[in-house]
């Protein structure tokens, strides 16, 4: 597949900006979840408004900028927060950080997310990994009329191997998108309920997608940071999915790491 000619540009801004010109890893930060480059070495910080052709992040939880460095003697990339088609950008540019790290060698894609609990099973704080994905016959990707099949049994089978081994419990499940940016009603999580969906949430399966499509090795993570709607009494606050995220970050990047280190 051909990536966008701009993104030679931008990597070529990046290089003479100090990231590695062959990182191991990529990693793609949910809301909430950018305290995980605080165990980054060697950082360098670059704002996303200063990347050429990378528009700016406007969902609070997500800081917008790009930072590269070192994690257990692997160079790394980290794109601390995301651009989702809701906030009115093209697919294109929502799956931008895909075809970055592809353009760069990334040999294995992280993608994290927060995203309410449908499956009456999980409650709030846990991280589920994402092993099949719900589309509702979306349009998720920028060449979706291209065939391609959604490779992540391995990478999930791995991975589970990988939480397992550093004694951190978690689950797996599928992963509904939705357009939003609105919650959704009671009756509409009823629905996703009945038809296989254990958690929603309106990014990453662009992402996954547009990796499989590219045959970029990834595995994507949500954090349950709230009970989807009618699953619980609670309204719904995106200051509560904050409050998560912070009480699960170091779990969230023991994960990750040892993601990076063995996947």
């Amino acid at each position: 597949m051909n990536l966008p000619e701009t993104l030679t540009e931008t990597k070529r801004y990046l290089l003479n900006r100090g990231l590695p010109d062959k990182p191991e890893s990529a990693v793609i930060l949910g809301s909430g979840l950018g305290n995980f480059t605080n165990i980054i070495r060697n950082q360098v910080r670059i704002p996303y408004q200063h990347i050429p052709h990378f528009p700016t992040t406007s969902v609070e939880g997500h800081r917008g900028e790009l930072i590269s460095g070192t994690l257990s003697g692997c160079d790394i990339m980290v794109f601390s927060g995301r651009f989702h088609h809701y906030e009115g950008h093209d697919f294109n540019t929502t799956v931008l950080p895909v075809y970055l790290s592809k353009l760069c060698g990334v040999k294995k894609l992280i993608i994290t997310n927060a995203a309410g609990g449908i499956n009456t099973e999980f409650k709030v704080g846990d991280l589920m990994l994402i092993d099949s994905i719900l589309r509702l016959n979306h349009i998720t990707a920028p060449n979706a009329r291209n065939p391609y099949r959604l490779n992540i049994e391995d990478t999930v089978r791995k991975a589970e191997e990988i939480a397992s081994e550093i004694g951190l419990f978690i689950q797996q499940g599928t992963y509904l998108y939705v357009n939003g940016p609105n919650y959704e009603t009671k009756a509409e999580i009823r629905a996703f309920r009945y038809i296989g969906a254990d958690a929603v949430g309106m990014s990453t399966v662009p992402e996954l997608s547009e990796a499989s499509r590219l045959n970029l090795k990834a595995v994507a993570v949500s954090l349950i940071t709230n009970m989807a709607a009618g699953i619980t009494p609670e309204k719904l606050a995106h200051a509560d999915i904050k409050t998560t995220a912070w009480g699960r970050q170091h779990d969230v990047a023991k994960l990750v790491k040892y993601f990076i280190m063995k996947l």
